[in-house]
């Protein structure tokens, strides 16, 4: 691989921590909608094999499911990451 694209690779993983320090708050979960008549939105967690339900109501439904966004944004880019992370490792190129 060339210096060039090891280069751009060192690049990419400073941008990508800078997008990790501008997430803001962030929750592990979904919002979903249970009822079938009366629908509610809740935010809903699985931990410690134990689904944790927690009422939102309208006011707090936009806030919990951005959480949730941030959180799956949060993923996306440890893995990118970790791949360019083991490549530049692989390649005695670490930052």
């Amino acid at each position: 691989m060339g210096k060039k694209e090891l280069a751009k690779m060192k690049r990419r993983v400073k941008t990508l921590q800078k997008q990790l320090g501008q997430l803001g708050p962030l929750m592990r979960g979904s919002v979903v909608v249970i009822g079938t008549r009366n629908k509610q939105p809740y935010f809903s967690l699985n931990k410690n094999k134990k689904t944790h339900l927690i009422y939102l109501g309208k006011k707090r439904e936009d806030k919990a499911r951005e959480y949730s966004q941030n959180y799956q944004k949060l993923l996306e880019i440890v893995e990118e990451m970790t791949t360019i992370n083991m490549t530049l490792l692989k390649e005695n190129a670490c930052l």
